[in-house]
């Protein structure tokens, strides 16, 4: 029977909430087995091992997607499928490895078949299960477990809010591996490095900056006002560089500095030497360090206009924060 309008958008947020519950649930269940298997896959990855994720069904594709984020922070893992373990696979299995098991039920069949073969290979198991008196999670070394009070699947069988936990729950331990293992953004780079995403993260303020015309710089003592306007409108640029006889940056004359030169600079301001209005010693950065850092000093400081210096303090270019959007790195 086809559905109005009005239905259509009240079963899906029906679904939702549905889902959502089974979130909420889930973290209220959280404890100290969660902290357990955190340190299990920490010592897993110190002694040089790495982490199994098996499942079946919708499962399998859950557990597809934690093998993808857990290698994107540095915890080396891989799927097994469970029939093909049954028939060679399991020759990627190493005393040593953690194996996590994916079954809302506890009771699947291949999982349970899987528990004593990997106990004779010397892995340690997880059960991520949504039944705590299963038999997986009876069997296994460790427990994820996570709550779906029902399915959003108005039948009650499609798998819907207990893959949503099971997957929130899986991204939760590697978030939290993230932040414990003090991953940084480079870090998270070397693993990212194609696409849109490995572009931004591995771009470096050498890549981005102004050069050349785009980044005036004027000599302190022998710049007037006037002149410092006419290089930052012909750059198109907020501001200009200002720099002792031996190329050092000693400030910076920002549009925020013309107007207040305006007001506090006498009638014949425009004439006078840039030197009695330019910001001294402002935030600069090192045309080496990832553009991101960029970002957080804008962000940070309030500020528009960023001045790149390389190894000798003498400006090698300059940022607009403008110019991060453009660039995707906000």
């Amino acid at each position: 029977m086809p559905l109005d309008d009005k239905t259509i958008l009240a079963k899906a947020r029906n679904c939702l909430a549905i889902e959502r519950e089974a979130l909420e649930a889930t973290a209220v269940v959280l404890n100290k087995d969660f902290v357990a298997v955190v340190r299990a896959v920490e010592t897993t990855v110190k002694t040089g091992h790495k982490v199994i994720l098996s499942g079946v069904g919708k499962n399998a594709h859950i557990a597809q997607k934690l093998t993808g984020t857990l290698n994107s922070i540095g915890v080396p893992s891989c799927f097994l499928d469970p029939t093909q373990a049954l028939h060679g696979d399991l020759g990627l299995c190493a005393s040593g490895d953690l194996a996590i098991l994916l079954s809302n039920s506890g009771a699947t069949g291949e999982m349970l078949r899987l528990l004593p073969l990997f106990e004779k290979f010397g892995l340690k198991t997880v059960a991520l299960t949504g039944a705590p008196s299963s038999e997986l999670a009876r069997g296994a070394d460790y427990q994820l477990i996570y709550s779906a009070p029902r399915e959003a699947c108005p039948l009650e069988l499609a798998p819907t809010a207990s893959t949503t936990a099971a997957l929130a729950l899986g991204d939760a331990l590697a978030m939290v591996l993230l932040e414990s293992s003090g991953l940084t953004r480079e870090d998270f780079a070397k693993y990212h490095p194609a696409g849109t995403l490995g572009m931004t993260l591995l771009l470096r303020v050498k890549d981005i900056m102004r050069t050349g015309e785009a980044c005036p710089v004027l000599s302190e003592d022998k710049t007037t006002v006037q002149e410092a306007i006419f290089a930052m409108t012909k750059a198109k640029a907020g501001a200009v560089a200002l720099v002792d006889p031996s190329g050092v940056m000693t400030g910076i004359f920002t549009d925020g500095d013309f107007r207040r030169s305006a007001l506090n600079g006498g009638a014949d301001f425009l004439k006078k030497s840039v030197a009695q209005f330019m910001t001294r010693n402002p935030r600069s950065i090192s045309t080496e360090v990832l553009a991101v850092e960029a970002l957080k000093i804008f962000q940070q400081f309030k500020i528009s206009d960023l001045v790149a210096l390389d190894t000798e303090g003498k400006p090698a270019g300059y940022i607009d924060v403008q110019d991060l959007p453009k660039l995707k790195i906000l």
